[in-house]
């Protein structure tokens, strides 16, 4: 008997090893690389964590020194930490999320194991370690795939609360409480009414709601105050730190302000979820793409969502339990955006449920798998094969400037996540060879193996593919780099005469340059979106212009710099004349002008060397 406990136990953690191994080679792999944060969101809460290690302020989150209410704190500490152990970097501000993701592809693959056994929680792992979606939601600071952790991890101390077999219930209840008041912490009233409700759905299909037995193994008195303790605290103090302390109006508008509890509870969970929040600073996905996105999100795995119908969900033991929480869990979370607004990220909470099922339908075999690996041979085969074909294509293309050149404008498209797929050209894939062939040798081999091999070999394989896949993804964000960020902006910035910074437009548009240059500044036509409800808090900074304000203070001797697009230079040169604007900088489509000449050449003379580029516009929100 204890040859063969040791003996699972060593296959168990060969097990883990295999999903961590995968899931850090890709997350880990690309913390440092592309080196640079992106504009908009990213460097953005980047720049937010900073500011609260440096003004000692872990309470009230602050850009530009304007209140930022938006997220809740958990958003910023881990990031905040991380500097304080690393030191202020831009890989330093990457490690929580990386590792947060490593994370839900550890715990998902233990959840599987514990109900299905080794090989089924190994492939769950993979499922969700390896799946596109997580990679993709993962390029940025949001803190969604922390809130999945704390969902998956709530749903996991649930089972095991409830479990005949569990010998310590009361400490997984315990579990159970603290991932709802650190859910709280991520994604404020969705942290918790996720679970809650996933929860009570499955006590009610199992018959169990109303038992007594179940409430006193879950013990929802102490587990309310264990939640209370860690959530609690935080807001609280924001509330006092920043008044009135109550407001129900259910409007909102231009110098309005209500405080934080408003803000935070009314504007962003019940205005939000009703589309009403004010400034609506998002878009929605349309809710049957919203749906048929997971298909894309889950894949190469989704090609056995089909063997996941074969699979059964009668709760008569650990394995049908299991199955049947993960559809109330990707059910309910489906569901509830289908009635509100949605992102494509929105859904990530529900990837470990799939990725049970998908691990629980790959491990037990037959043919609908069979047959999913014969489509993943064809799909992944003919995606190489389309990389092999534009990398000949556009061999021969010149690639002058960076990318930003090439590519194409659609601003509309902005306000969503992965909007600025919508730029992509034809000829922007010639700055992408390198990408583009290392993606084909990938999936040209993940094709042959899946053609070739069956069960275990094919889904190791398949799991390679995509760890090779997400590197040639680096790659190409390299490229994209002098597009997405500002930072070489921001290193030309730094070696120029000292001057106030001004934006043209929204912060969140150039905000990179601001967390490399470690700068405030002012904002030109930039009162909207994320930062407006802020601008109108008691003591908020000056440093909204209007344009007679800007031409004012630009003709002024003091030394100024602007970033600005390309685009709007002309108008620029309307309201200024353009024998005041003088480039700083450029590159990627974006400027940074001067009021008082540099050892340059004149604006006329320089622009014609500068390359041209179609973007405008806002970032995304």
């Amino acid at each position: 008997m204890g040859n063969s406990n040791g003996a699972e136990g060593n296959g168990n953690r060969l097990a883990y090893a295999v999903v961590v191994l995968a899931a850090a080679a890709i997350y880990l792999g690309c913390i440092i690389s592309p080196p640079s944060l992106m504009d908009d969101v990213d460097a953005s809460i980047a720049q937010i964590s900073r500011n609260m290690l440096t003004s000692g302020d872990w309470v009230t989150p602050r850009l530009n020194g304007v209140v930022f209410f938006e997220k809740p704190p958990f958003y910023y500490w881990p990031m905040a930490i991380s500097y304080k152990v690393f030191g202020v970097h831009d890989w330093a501000a990457r490690i929580p999320v990386a590792m947060a993701a490593i994370g839900v592809a550890w715990l998902t693959a233990a959840f599987g194991m514990w109900a299905f056994g080794k090989r089924a929680g190994q492939y769950a792992g993979l499922c969700v370690g390896t799946c596109i979606g997580l990679f993709l939601f993962t390029r940025v600071q949001i803190p969604d795939v922390m809130l999945t952790f704390t969902i998956a991890l709530a749903m996991w101390a649930f089972l095991h609360t409830l479990d005949e077999d569990e010998p310590h219930p009361r400490a997984w209840a315990s579990i159970l409480a603290a991932g709802l008041g650190a859910g709280i912490l991520l994604k404020s009233l969705i942290g918790v009414v996720f679970p809650v409700a996933v929860a009570l759905i499955y006590l009610f299909l199992t018959k169990q709601l109303l038992a007594l037995r179940t409430w006193k193994r879950l013990k929802p008195i102490s587990g309310f105050f264990i939640a209370f303790l860690i959530a609690a605290p935080w807001h609280i103090l924001a509330t006092l730190r920043n008044p009135p302390y109550f407001s129900l109006s259910l409007h909102s508008g231009p110098g309005e302000y209500h405080g934080f509890l408003w803000f935070y509870f009314i504007n962003e969970q019940v205005l939000r979820f009703l589309n009403l929040r004010y400034p609506r600073d998002y878009n929605t996905v349309p809710r049957l793409w919203f749906w048929l996105f997971h298909f894309l999100w889950l894949f190469p795995w989704s090609v056995y969502f089909p063997a996941v119908a074969k699979l059964s969900f009668k709760p008569v033991d650990r394995a049908g339990r299991t199955r049947l929480l993960a559809i109330c869990w990707t059910g309910f979370i489906l569901v509830f955006f289908t009635f509100s607004t949605t992102q494509e990220y929105y859904s990530m909470p529900c990837y470990p449920a799939l990725a049970l099922l998908l691990g629980s339908a790959m491990a037990e075999g037959g043919d609908w798998v069979r047959r999913g690996t014969r489509v993943l041979s064809i799909i992944v085969g003919g995606a190489g094969l389309l990389c092999i074909t534009i990398f000949f294509l556009v061999r021969n293309i010149p690639t002058p400037g960076d990318i930003s050149s090439a590519l194409g404008h659609h601003p509309s498209a902005y306000t969503l996540s992965l909007g600025h797929m919508m730029d992509l050209t034809f000829d922007s894939f010639a700055y992408l060879r390198l990408p583009l062939a290392f993606a084909a040798i990938a999936l040209l081999g993940g094709a042959f193996s899946a053609f070739r091999w069956a069960g275990q070999r094919s889904f190791l394989a398949t799991a390679l593919m995509m760890v090779l896949f997400y590197h040639a993804a680096r790659l190409a964000l390299v490229v994209f780099d002098p597009f997405l960020s500002s930072r070489p902006l921001a290193q030309v910035l730094l070696k120029d005469p000292e001057g106030r910074l001004i934006v043209d437009g929204n912060y969140w548009s150039f905000s990179s340059l601001m967390f490399y240059a470690n700068r405030e500044t002012l904002l030109l036509n930039g009162r909207f979106f994320n930062i407006e409800y802020g601008s109108y808090a008691p003591g908020a900074p000056d440093v909204f212009l209007d344009e007679a304000r800007f031409k004012s203070i630009w003709l002024a001797p003091q030394r100024y710099y602007l970033i600005t697009y390309r685009t709007k230079l002309r108008h620029l040169e309307d309201v200024i004349g353009g024998n005041h604007l003088n480039i700083a900088a450029a590159g990627g489509g974006k400027l940074i002008l001067t009021n008082h000449p540099l050892q340059h050449a004149s604006l006329v003379e320089q622009i014609s060397i500068l390359p041209a580029t179609p973007k405008n516009g806002l970032a995304m929100p």
